[in-house]
């Protein structure tokens, strides 16, 4: 199965239904069933203590699949996210940009499942670990 929306495309493609999102991420590299998603950290990101907060890290894990799916499926803003699990393994660096790993195991007509490390910038440890699972809107 090819791509049909490459980086720039799909980045294009997130700005425009997600605007509220933009800027926040960027696609480091993609590739059939897999990408690296960087969330560019901002003050908005932190915590008290200055570590990127739990949901940003949940939003990065879950943006990372759903553009996973969309470079595969093509424009379908209507994909959703049906089941997610998230371990937080270790706290991420201060101020740091994450990186998410992103590699979809399955994709159906129906469901799409992904699984996904994230890192700080820089360090070779996962803080996060998610498995994601993606419902798509059947074909017309």
């Amino acid at each position: 199965m090819a791509l049909k929306l490459n980086a720039t495309d799909l980045m294009a493609y997130i700005d425009e239904v997600f605007p509220q999102v933009k800027g926040d991420f960027t696609i480091d590299s993609l590739e059939e069933m897999a990408l690296r998603v960087r969330l560019n950290v901002d003050d908005r990101h932190l915590r008290p203590g200055g570590t990127v907060s739990g949901p940003s890290i949940f939003a990065l894990a879950d943006v990372a699949v759903y553009m996973a799916v969309l470079s595969m499926t093509g424009r379908e803003a209507l994909a959703v996210t049906t089941s997610c699990s998230i371990d937080f393994m270790r706290k991420p660096a201060a101020n740091t940009d994450l990186i998410a790993d992103c590699r979809l195991l399955k994709l159906g007509r129906v469901l799409a499942v992904g699984d996904v490390l994230i890192y700080s910038d820089g360090m070779d440890t996962p803080v996060a670990r998610a498995s994601l699972t993606y419902s798509i809107p059947p074909k017309p």
